[in-house]
């Protein structure tokens, strides 16, 4: 599902847990790097909130974040690539990803710059589709 926001998500069919390590092996599989998991429940606990199962999973290639930058520095503010993983109100699994086209959109990419936001946007589909 696609919205103005340039948010792409996908429903997951596997349990929380499996899912975010499903989405970190076809990170690494990609030949990309999984730079950091941010556990977005585990720092409400520790502030003494709660919040559904979040985790949003960090990654690059440094080739293709490089391609961007050079483009349009500003790119790098949307770097690393990112994948959210969350339970949704039902306890459904979703992953949440930024679309290549509003990333595009955003920074003004030209052709080389829109090539590899659309690298790393089939990328964030296929690691979404294999976890799913």
């Amino acid at each position: 599902m696609r919205d103005a926001s340039g948010m792409i998500t996908v429903p997951g069919s596997r349990s929380f847990h499996d899912t975010v390590e499903r989405v970190c092996a076809g990170v690494t599989s990609a030949g990309y790097h999984v730079f950091a998991r941010v556990d977005h429940a585990g720092n409400a606990v520790e502030a003494g909130m709660d919040l559904p199962p979040t985790v949003l999973v960090l990654f690059g290639k440094p080739d293709v974040g490089t391609e961007l930058m050079q483009d349009r520095r500003t790119a790098g503010v949307d770097l690393p690539s990112k994948i959210l993983v969350w339970e949704d109100e039902r306890g459904a699994v979703r992953m949440t990803y930024t679309s290549a086209q509003w990333l595009a959109d955003r920074h003004g990419l030209g052709e080389a710059g829109t090539a590899a936001a659309r690298t790393l946007g089939l990328v964030a589909e296929r690691i979404c589709e294999q976890a799913a």
